[in-house]
């Protein structure tokens, strides 16, 4: 449990790991463009999105690697979207893991399939989305790993179907909320921190997010990784997942329901039951956090004793922010084949 530092020897090392192998997979395994932004060139894309009915939703998915390989789940988070994992797709692809990227609902491709489910953002229904997802594939059992939105997803997924997990990779680690606890009140520094929560309960912040999406993204990027020099064309490749005609909606109902300001669905109620308990997780887990993460999060301290398997907490220092993935994506995909492999 000791930091990653930045230095010199780890980044040859990661060169030497990661570099060839990454190239080729770039090109055979369904990401195209260079592995990351230059000034003046073009941001790397996953080469095809695809859809696939599960659940109540048809969800948009990139994927990458051998159809047969140990599968992998990469789950983003808000305001995020699948190229959260652009540069680590090709690097999971290289070492042999058959690698699912979905949009969430209420992002990029992924579409209700009846304009009368309930445009629901409660933490349980999300991983229930990923495990329909999982059974559409017919991936019975794979590593779920993510970040913000994504984290807190894979975490409820190990809790409640550890069957259908290898290992855990969660930033900010152990993010399983409920409501009651969201009505507790914080400091006032803590609460500055949750503005955006705020805004969203009222109508007024949902017609602002609707009207300012984009600019109210780009916002939360720089202040949750402050020291994160994305360029725009790095942002405008992610904006256009917040085109979604359920977006507004989702993301809105995700905030309110956490503070218990909108209902849940009913057939959700067990599973949230179950969560309000915070389960303790047993799969093999491993939790990063970035030195530089600007958004709210919890100390380490605070939640290593949920995890009761074979587990690790890695601090990833260099200025990294709220996006772990996206800007230290060599040490998230050395911590999702680390937990492979314990």
């Amino acid at each position: 449990m000791h930091p990653i530092e930045p230095s010199e020897d780890i980044d040859q090392h990661r060169r030497r790991l990661f570099g060839a192998a990454a190239a080729l997979a770039v090109t055979q395994f369904g990401v195209i463009g260079p592995a990351s932004a230059q000034a003046g060139k073009p941001v790397a894309n996953f080469a095809a999105i695809k859809q696939i009915n599960a659940g109540v939703l048809n969800i948009g998915y990139a994927e990458a690697g051998p159809a047969n390989g140990p599968a992998v789940i990469l789950l983003h988070g808000w305001p995020y979207d699948i190229h959260t994992y652009v540069d680590i797709a090709p690097l999971l692809a290289s070492s042999g893991y058959r690698v699912v990227v979905p949009h969430l609902r209420g992002y990029g491709t992924t579409r209700f399939l009846s304009s009368d489910t309930p445009r629901n953002g409660q933490q349980s229904v999300v991983a229930v989305d990923v495990i329909a997802l999982m059974d559409a594939l017919k991936i019975s059992r794979a590593i779920v790993a993510g970040c913000d939105w994504g984290a807190r997803t894979a975490d409820i997924m190990a809790a409640l179907w550890p069957e259908r997990c290898k290992g855990l990779v969660s930033v900010s680690g152990y993010l399983i909320g409920n409501q009651q606890a969201g009505k507790i009140p914080l400091p006032p520094q803590a609460e500055l921190q949750w503005w955006y929560q705020y805004y969203f309960a009222t109508e007024r912040g949902r017609a602002g997010y609707d009207k300012y999406r984009r600019d109210f993204a780009k916002f939360i990027w720089k202040i949750a990784s402050p020291k994160w020099a994305f360029d725009d064309a790095t942002f405008d490749r992610t904006a256009a997942s917040f085109d979604n005609p359920d977006h507004v909606a989702i993301v809105v109902h995700n905030y309110r329901w956490r503070l218990g300001l909108a209902e849940g669905e009913v057939k959700y109620d067990t599973l949230e039951k179950r969560l309000a308990e915070a389960p303790v997780i047993a799969v093999p887990t491993i939790t990063l956090e970035g030195d530089a993460n600007g958004a709210p999060h919890p100390e380490p301290s605070t939640y290593a004793g949920k995890f009761s398997g074979k587990y690790a907490h890695r601090l990833i220092t260099g200025g990294i922010g709220h996006n772990l993935p996206q800007e230290a994506p060599q040490a998230f995909a050395q911590a999702v084949i680390d937990v492979d492999r314990s």
